[in-house]
């Protein structure tokens, strides 16, 4: 369901791919993180997803305007999780909201993996 913005002159749809698109890339500007993750199968395998499909790793879901992102990411090894993952979530907190209008509830940020 697409993120919806309405005021007295009409309705603004933005969809999920959109909005994942733009938490994908803030996300991607963060110091420590190596790439975008997605799940293959049940066996827990983790890829790495290139620069043009950020998106698969980032699900949006929205309720009455606001939005709770989720995040799968691999980081790189060697850097506290725990900051690489507070930048993340203030990043893309600023940026879907200032390019967006629409308000950020909450990020999560999933690690699936630790690269080199």
């Amino acid at each position: 369901m697409p993120a919806k913005i309405g005021n007295e002159l009409g309705n603004i749809y933005i969809s999920e791919d959109l909005l994942a698109n733009i938490a994908g890339l803030a996300a991607m500007e963060c110091y420590g993180l190596v790439g975008m993750a997605t799940k293959k199968g049940k066996d827990g395998i983790v890829e790495l997803l290139k620069r043009e499909h950020l998106s698969r790793g980032v699900k949006v879901l929205e309720d009455n305007g606001k939005l709770i992102i989720d995040l799968y990411v691999i980081v790189e090894f060697g850097i506290k999780i725990s900051v690489v993952a507070e930048n993340i979530i203030d990043r893309v907190k600023y940026t879907v909201e200032n390019l967006t209008g629409l308000k950020v509830i909450k990020v999560n940020v999933n690690v699936e993996s630790v690269r080199v």
